[in-house]
């Protein structure tokens, strides 16, 4: 994985870690993540749950709260270490700069508070706008992300909007300045298929207009493939392939995206049925010493009792998997009960 800050990138990540403090243990949520998001393009993170998606998102804006705590590796912001600055720097590039589309609409949009106020509060810390033109910055907000009627919805509350109102509100609100980083966290999780269409092609659209660069995280790789130029595959706390969108779609490398891809159902192929992957992710305090995928691995083996690192294979993937080292002997008897 290449590591150098290059000008291309808007935002640059090397070996990131995040950690939770339970009394004198360290339960290690993120550990060593290393990718980049070239300017204007769409990284997907995709992994089951629990796998260190929401939490390096999180740690992107520096909103891990006690008792966690980033504790290495660096996060370059357009050159900028964000793990060194100021938190009122942090403040002000947090939705201005930088904003995030969070998991869940029904709970992130403040229920006291009209649709109209929370959106000008953007406006307010990041511009210095008064009320009225706050306002209708705000009511032009909505009528950008398609919701009808935008001088009325302004004046509602969010319990009086559907679902996807609701998250067409949060998008806007995470565009309100026009930033250059957009993290959008599982957007479309609750909404109707129609509705995630929307969603997902206004997300497009805008970005195509405003000229942001998106991460999108997802457990969806449906929404991968329809949204993304690049893919970080996530799996408990490591990052274990990374590829642009059509190598790892046309030749994945590692197995658990093997696995991830043979568990969904597919319309170009005949399928007896899925093939799904076993086992389950291993809780962030009982990981293996070793690769953390291998008791879940049909081809796991002795040298696999040792955590690979990212490198670098022939076709130009980042994996980490001892498969693709010179080190892996294929005639190895497995040493983990399927």
């Amino acid at each position: 994985m290449k590591t150098e800050i290059n000008q291309e990138n808007i935002l640059e990540i090397n070996d990131l870690r995040t950690s939770f403090f339970v009394g004198k243990n360290e339960v290690k949520a993120v550990d060593g993540v290393t990718f980049q998001v070239p300017k204007g393009k769409t990284l997907g993170i995709v992994g089951e749950s629990g796998s260190g998606k929401s939490i390096t998102s999180l740690s992107i804006l520096r909103l891990i709260d006690e008792p966690g705590k980033i504790v290495g590796g660096s996060i370059n912001f357009k050159g900028e270490d964000l793990t060194k600055v100021s938190m009122s720097r942090m403040r002000q590039i947090r939705g201005n700069e930088i904003s995030m589309i969070f998991q869940e609409p029904m709970t992130s949009l403040n229920p006291v508070y009209t649709i109209g106020q929370q959106l000008r509060e953007a406006f307010k810390i990041h511009q210095g706008l008064g009320k009225k033109e706050g306002t209708k910055r705000a009511i032009e907000m909505l009528e950008l992300v398609g919701i009808p009627s935008p001088d009325k919805r302004v004046n509602q509350y969010p319990f009086e909007l559907s679902g996807g109102m609701r998250q067409r509100v949060m998008i806007a609100m995470a565009l309100a300045c026009k930033p250059e980083l957009l993290i959008a966290d599982e957007p479309t999780t609750a909404l109707d298929v129609t509705i995630q269409a929307q969603i997902l092609e206004l997300i497009k659209e805008l970005q195509e207009e405003i000229g942001m660069s998106v991460i999108m995280i997802t457990h969806d790789l449906g929404v991968v493939a329809e949204t993304c130029d690049y893919v970080a595959v996530m799996y408990a706390g490591n990052i274990v392939e990374y590829a642009d969108v059509e190598t790892l779609f046309e030749d994945p490398k590692h197995p658990y995206t093997v696995g991830l891809l043979n568990s969904l159902p597919r319309h170009d192929i005949e399928q007896d049925e899925l093939i799904p992957i076993k086992g389950n992710v291993p809780a962030p305090d009982e990981m293996p010493t070793g690769c953390r995928f291998a008791p879940r691995c049909p081809h796991a083996s002795e040298i696999c009792k040792t955590h690979p690192e990212l490198t670098e294979t022939k076709d130009g993937n980042d994996v980490r998997c001892w498969i693709y080292t010179p080190d892996w002997d294929k005639e190895e008897v497995s040493v983990y009960d399927k």
